[in-house]
C-alpha cells in the first residue's frame, strides 16, 4: 500500500507513510518518530534545508490535516470518478457565475476539494488560476461555507500557499466563521489557522488581524470537544510569536486555558506554557487561584507532553517570582521533580532539573 500512497504522505527521513505527521519550525512536516530522534540528538537545523532552526523556535506542531488525509486514505482509488468532472478552470469559474445555482457551487466545490486532497500539483494549479477570491466568494452562503473551509486547508498544505493565502485575505473571512460560524465550520477554521501559522511572518500577520485571538480565546472556553482543542492547537502555533503572547493574556486566555487544563484538556497546558514566557502571562497565572495546582497535576498524572508543558510553566513563573515557590514547594514539587530527572525525555529531565535547583535553594533558604 505504501507505493500506491501519494509521496507527500511518507516522512522525508524515513521514506515510510507518516503515522504522526509533525510541523517543524522550518514549515517542512516528517513523522515524528523520525524528527524527534533528530532534535534529541541535538541538532539545530532543518534535514531538508540544512539552514538552522530559529533558537527559541516552538516544538513539533501535529499536523492534523495532513494526518487526517492519511488516516481517510483509500488505496486503489478509481482514476475517474463516474462522471469526468469539468476542467479546473471551469469549476472555478461557476463558484463565481451569477448563473451558478448554490447545487452547482457545492459540486464545484466537492471535486476541487477532492481532486486536490492528494495532488500538490493541482493544487498548484488551481491557486495560480485564482481559486481562492472564488472560494472566498461562497463563505457568504451557509450552505457552502464548510466546504470552501476545507478547500482551503487543503491549498494550505503546501508551504508555497501559506503566505499567499493570508494575502489574498483568508484570514477576515476565518476570524467572521470563529466568531459566528457553526461548529464543524469553527473546528475547521481553527486547524486552518494551525497550518497558515506555521509560516513564522504569517503568526505576526494573523495576530495583528482585529479579533482573530480572541476569536480562538473565546471558542477554547465556549466552543465543543473538536472545537476547543483545535482553538488551542491554534493559539499554540500563533504564541510562539512572542507580540501574540500578550495579545493572547489581554484577551484573557490565562484564565480560560487554566480552567480547561483542570477539565483535562492537556493541549490547554502547552498554551500555558508557552504564556509563562512572558510577564504578562506570568502575573495572570498568579492571580488565578488554584494555578499550581493544576500545573502540579499535570505533572503527576498527564502525558510526557503536558508534563513538559507544567514543568515550563512552573519553572518560568518561579524564576521569576518568589512569591509563588512556596505554594510550588507545598504541593510536593521539588520531590516531583527529582523522580523527573530520570525520566526519559531529554527536555523534561533537563527542565525538571532547573526547577529543582530553584526550589531547594529556596527551600534550604526558608529551612
Amino acid at each position: 500500500m505504501a507505493g500506491e500512497l501519494p509521496e507527500h504522505f511518507k516522512c522525508p527521513i524515513s521514506l515510510e507513510i507518516m503515522s504522526d505527521p509533525v510541523i517543524l519550525s522550518s514549515g517542512h512536516t516528517f513523522d515524528r518518530s523520525s524528527i524527534q530522534p533528530w532534535l534529541d540528538a541535538g541538532h539545530r537545523t532543518c534535514p531538508i534545508t540544512k539552514l538552522p532552526l530559529p533558537l527559541h523556535s516552538p516544538p513539533l506542531i501535529p499536523n492534523h490535516a495532513l494526518r487526517s488525509l492519511i488516516s481517510s486514505f483509500t488505496p486503489n482509488p478509481p482514476l475517474l470518478p463516474p462522471h469526468h468532472p469539468p476542467p479546473p478552470e471551469t469549476l472555478i469559474s461557476s463558484l463565481t457565475s451569477p448563473a451558478s445555482s448554490p447545487r452547482s457551487k457545492a459540486d464545484a466545490l466537492h471535486h476541487l476539494t477532492r481532486l486536490s486532497k492528494r495532488d500538490s500539483l493541482f493544487r498548484r494549479r488551481i491557486t495560480e488560476s485564482g481559486v481562492v477570491p472564488a472560494v472566498l466568494s461562497c463563505f457568504d452562503d451557509d450552505s457552502l461555507r464548510e466546504k470552501a473551509l476545507s478547500l482551503l486547508l487543503n491549498l494550505s498544505l503546501d508551504d508555497d500557499n501559506k503566505v499567499g493565502l493570508v494575502a489574498e485575505g483568508v484570514v477576515g473571512r476565518v476570524v467572521a466563521v470563529l466568531i459566528s460560524g457553526s461548529s464543524d465550520c469553527r473546528a475547521v477554521a481553527a486547524t486552518l489557522v494551525t497550518s497558515l501559522a506555521v509560516v513564522e511572518v504569517n503568526k505576526a500577520t494573523i495576530g495583528a488581524y482585529s479579533h482573530a485571538i480572541g476569536a480562538l480565546v473565546s471558542l477554547v472556553g465556549n466552543g465543543k470537544g473538536r472545537e476547543k482543542k483545535e482553538a488551542a492547537t491554534a493559539l499554540y502555533a500563533l504564541c510562539s510569536f512572542p507580540d501574540n503572547r500578550r495579545r493572547a493574556v489581554g484577551c484573557g486566555a490565562v484564565a480560560i486555558l487554566l480552567r480547561s487544563a483542570d477539565c483535562g484538556l492537556e493541549r490547554a497546558v502547552e498554551v500555558i506554557g508557552v504564556l509563562a514566557k512572558c510577564k504578562e502571562g506570568r502575573e495572570q497565572m498568579e492571580k488565578f487561584e488554584g494555578c499550581v495546582r493544576i500545573l502540579v497535576r499535570v505533572l503527576r498524572n498527564g502525558s510526557s507532553r503536558g508534563i513538559q508543558y507544567a514543568l515550563m510553566a512552573l519553572n518560568s513563573l518561579c524564576c521569576n517570582s518568589e512569591g509563588i515557590i512556596e505554594d510550588v514547594i507545598q504541593e510536593g514539587v521539588l520531590e516531583i521533580c527529582v523522580g523527573l530527572m530520570e525520566d526519559d525525555n531529554e527536555k523534561i529531565r533537563r527542565i525538571a532539573s532547573s526547577l529543582t535547583q530553584v526550589l531547594y535553594g529556596n527551600n534550604h533558604q526558608m529551612s
